[in-house]
């Protein structure tokens, strides 16, 4: 079933929910807000009293109560970073599939470089092999692009892989920039 984007009382992207998730907090009624076109509604039993159904119908953007976070840190991990750079080595620039691409230091950790979005891009075996313990310009190798943290809405639409139109909508609203990862 759909995943439901699961957003603050602010409008920020808080994580994906399940639409048993989703249902479980409108019974609650934890649900402050929704958007997006209805998705087909949800059946429960039907009431003794009053022979009536129990139906929730679920929107694919939700807000729920809570406290609103003031920051954001994108976790990295491999899976996110490849679709960043658009599964897609910035040294050669060829595509490869998951499997076939490294995640490559800028700055080699060895050398001082951190583990951080700013310093980490995909390269497939053979570029990060030949680029070894050197930065780019050491290397002859440049970049074919500048490696960035991606805000709340652009990490949340790269840790899924399938997203509704409404909700795609709303999170690229607040990407930084054009991205062909987002079309």
């Amino acid at each position: 079933m759909q995943s439901i984007l699961r957003l603050d009382v602010a409008g920020q992207p808080r994580g994906w929910i399940s639409a048993q998730e989703a249902v479980s907090a409108y019974a609650r009624g934890d649900v402050i807000w929704g958007i997006g076109d209805p998705l087909p509604p949800v059946f429960g039993g039907i009431q003794r009293l009053t022979g009536l159904r129990s139906r929730i119908d679920l929107q694919p953007i939700i807000a729920l109560q809570g406290r609103v976070l003031r920051s954001f840190s994108p976790p990295l991990c491999n899976r996110t970073l490849f679709r960043r750079d658009d599964y897609r080595c910035l040294y050669c620039g060829q595509q490869h599939t998951r499997g076939e691409l490294t995640r490559d230091h800028v700055m080699p950790t060895s050398r001082g470089g951190l583990d951080r979005w700013e310093n980490v891009v995909a390269a497939c075996r053979r570029c990060n092999w030949q680029k070894d313990n050197m930065t780019p310009e050491e290397a002859d190798m440049p970049l074919l692009a500048v490696p960035f943290r991606p805000n709340s809405f652009e990490w949340h639409f790269l840790a899924k892989e399938r997203i509704l139109a409404d909700q795609m909508e709303y999170l690229s609203r607040q990407f930084n920039a054009e991205r062909d990862w987002a079309n």
